[in-house]
């Protein structure tokens, strides 16, 4: 049943993408006219499927000035000198995730992961290498109507008192086996696993999908 709801949804995002695109560089005006018919019938299947108000689905869609592309979500595992893995606690659901968030134009994916570790943490650090780059569509994340890449890097622990921004509740160390309730939209149990098992076993080669 999870592998259908992700297949339903990543084809609803597949229609959306070749529609905003379609709109984008069509010049015919009865192409311009399907792709806009096309456009309403996936709203009213985005509205079906899951219960949003076709004006917030238009607030998630609003017609695009340029090619789409996927999201990127960057993301660090920081570890303790025992090991222990550097969380932080969302303002959004009140659940814990790996410091990160949606990459910053005019930052280097390095860039952004030692800005995000500032802000949210306080701490100052230094990627050391990429673990993973992350389809979330081949992961049981919840449904979300954005197609996203994760991207997460081992990051060394350099300097700074562990601080929280306004955006996060809290700031803490956890154990590989006491994790607490994460923020599935962000980061999964299996994938803090992989990670902490790459960055703790020596191997260098990055997952990826």
């Amino acid at each position: 049943m999870k592998n259908m709801h992700r297949d339903i949804l990543n084809l609803l995002k597949r229609i959306q993408a070749i529609t905003d695109t379609g709109l984008l560089y069509a010049k015919d005006e009865y192409d311009i006219e399907r792709y806009e018919e096309l456009r309403e019938i996936n709203t009213e299947l985005w509205r079906q499927y899951t219960g949003h108000t076709a004006e917030n689905i238009g607030l998630m869609f609003p017609a695009v000035k340029d090619y789409p592309t996927v999201k990127v979500d960057v993301r660090g595992l920081a570890l303790s000198p025992e090991k222990e893995i550097l969380l932080v606690r969302e303002s959004a659901d009140g659940k814990w995730s790996l410091p990160g968030g949606w990459a910053d134009v005019g930052f280097t994916a390095s860039e952004t992961i030692v800005k995000e570790f500032k802000e949210e943490t306080g701490l100052n650090v230094k990627p050391e290498r990429l673990l993973a780059v992350m389809d979330k569509k081949m992961h049981p994340h919840p449904p979300q109507p954005f197609y996203v890449y994760k991207m997460v890097f081992h990051c060394k622990i350099l300097s700074g008192k562990m601080t929280r921004s306004f955006d996060v509740l809290d700031v803490d160390y956890f154990k590989i086996d006491q994790l607490p309730q994460l923020s599935e939209d962000r980061i999964l149990k299996s994938q803090i696993e992989m990670l902490y098992t790459k960055a703790t076993s020596g191997d260098h080669i990055p997952y990826f999908d």
